[in-house]
């Protein structure tokens, strides 16, 4: 799976079997360098697949994983929408790391830096989120650091985000979900 993943060279790649002995999927994903514990696209994409070339009539899917636990997608038929029951990661207060505002190649410093599986680091505004422009090579090689959630208020809506992380063969994630663990228990109490 790892080298296919590699291959791929795609933020996540998502393997799903069908647990015989119940009506669940089994799925891991894969970055390209390593197994990760938990990637939205890749589990809607992977629910798309099998709502559409499977089981046309199923309503909701099962997921079972080894990081994240059970994950369920349930869809909407006549909307054509999908929801995913993402675990929530709240955030406690924490330091930020010596050389990662280097690594991020800002003179800003963030307002806030949170951490829980991941760094969140959040800035005042969405102009503060847009020039960032991370040295990938250094700010992969900080210890204890796996990826780095940057946010701010947004203009137009109401946050804004980037995911990295080069430690796991993604330098930026264009469309990370699993942030989202994170991210919604900190904006919800804002």
């Amino acid at each position: 799976m790892q080298k296919i993943a590699a291959e791929n060279n795609l933020s996540e790649t998502a393997f799903f079997v069908p647990n015989p002995s119940n009506d669940k999927y089994e799925l891991r994903w894969f970055s390209p360098t390593l197994e990760v514990d938990l990637c939205g696209h890749a589990t809607l994409a992977t629910a798309h697949i099998i709502f559409t070339e499977m089981s046309p009539t199923k309503e909701e899917i099962h997921f079972q994983t080894k990081k994240a636990g059970e994950l369920i997608v349930t869809r909407q038929k006549e909307n054509a929408l999908y929801t995913l029951n993402f675990p929530a990661r709240p955030a406690d207060k924490a330091d930020l790391p010596d050389a990662m505002l280097s690594a991020l190649c800002s003179e800003i410093a963030p307002i806030g830096v949170y951490k829980a599986r991941d760094y969140l680091l959040v800035y005042e505004n969405e102009a503060s989120i847009k020039q960032l422009s991370p040295d990938f090579m250094v700010l992969g090689k900080i210890d204890a650091v796996f990826a780095v959630i940057v946010t701010a208020p947004g203009d137009e809506v109401d946050f804004v985000s980037r995911f990295f992380a080069p430690s796991a063969g993604v330098p930026e994630d264009p469309v990370c979900g699993s942030a989202h663990c994170t991210l919604t228990p900190y904006w919800a109490e804002r």
